[in-house]
C-alpha cells in the first residue's frame, strides 16, 4: 500500500508539526549542501523556526552570498526600470564625492593643516596612526638597506673568489716562467762548457786543430843527390 498524498497546510499540533519541522530541516540542509558539491554552485540557505531559531548554511560564505544576491538584485531592477539606474549611479556618484572629500581632508589632517577641529582623542588617533606610517617606512627602509648590504657582501665574495683564482693563475704563470729561465741559464752554461772544451784542442802555434786546410800545388825542387849519379855516368 503507497503512501497517500498528504495536505500541504499548516500543522495544528505543536508536536507533530515539531517533528515535521525537523525532518524537513534536515532533509533541506542535506540537499543543499549535495547541490554545492555535485553541480559546484553557490548555495545560501537561511531557516527560521516558529520560535524565531536560525538554521542556515552556505557552500562559501553566507556574507558573500547575500552580497552577490543583493548586487544582483539591484542590477535586475535597473534593467527593468531606467529611471532607477539613473537614481542608483546618483547615488554612487554622491557616495564617491564624499569618500573624496574625506580622504582629502584626512590627507591636509596628516600634513598637519586643519588640525583646529579636532579633539583631544582625535588628535591622539591621529598621532598614533602617523606613529604607525613611520614605524612601517622605517622597516621597509631598513628591509631595503638590509637586502642592499647583502647583494654587496655577495657581489665582495665573488670578486674575493675572482681575485684568488688570478692570483693562482699568476702564481703559475710565475712558476712556468721560472721554470723556463732556468732551462735557458743550462742551455747557456753547457754552450759555455762546449767552448772551453773546444778551445782545449787548439795547438800551441796558434792553429786551430778544426781550423780548415787549404792545400797548394808547387812545382818539384831538383834533389841534390842527383848530381853526383850524373858524374858517375860520365865518368
Amino acid at each position: 500500500m503507497g503512501r497517500g498524498k498528504i495536505e500541504i497546510r499548516r500543522i495544528d499540533n505543536s508536536t507533530s508539526r515539531q517533528v515535521t519541522f525537523s525532518k524537513r530541516r534536515n532533509g533541506l540542509l542535506k540537499k543543499a549542501k549535495e547541490l554545492s558539491i555535485l553541480c559546484d554552485a553557490e548555495v545560501g540557505l537561511i531557516i527560521f523556526s516558529s520560535t524565531g531559531k536560525l538554521y542556515d548554511y552556505a557552500s562559501s560564505s553566507m556574507k558573500s552570498v547575500v552580497e552577490r544576491y543583493k548586487k544582483l538584485k539591484e542590477e535586475h531592477q535597473q534593467l527593468l526600470n531606467p529611471a532607477s539606474d539613473i537614481k542608483f549611479w546618483q547615488r554612487e556618484a554622491a557616495s564617491l564625492r564624499q569618500q573624496l572629500q574625506y580622504l582629502q581632508e584626512y590627507h591636509r589632517q596628516l600634513i598637519g593643516e586643519e588640525l583646529s577641529g579636532l579633539s583631544v582623542k582625535d588628535l591622539q588617533n591621529l598621532e598614533n596612526q602617523l606613529e604607525m606610517s613611520l614605524k612601517g617606512v622605517r622597516m621597509k627602509k631598513d628591509q631595503i638597506l638590509t637586502d642592499e648590504i647583502k647583494e654587496q657582501n655577495r657581489k665582495g665574495h665573488l670578486i674575493h673568489q675572482e681575485n684568488l683564482e688570478l692570483y693562482k693563475k699568476v702564481d703559475l704563470i710565475r712558476q712556468e716562467n721560472t721554470e723556463l729561465q732556468k732551462k735557458v741559464c743550462g742551455t747557456q752554461e753547457a754552450n759555455e762548457a762546449s767552448r772551453s772544451s773546444h778551445s782545449n784542442y787548439t795547438f800551441s802555434n796558434g792553429y786551430d786543430l778544426y781550423a780548415p786546410v787549404h792545400l797548394q800545388l808547387s812545382q818539384p825542387q831538383p834533389s841534390k843527390t842527383d848530381t853526383p849519379a850524373k858524374s858517375m855516368k860520365l865518368a
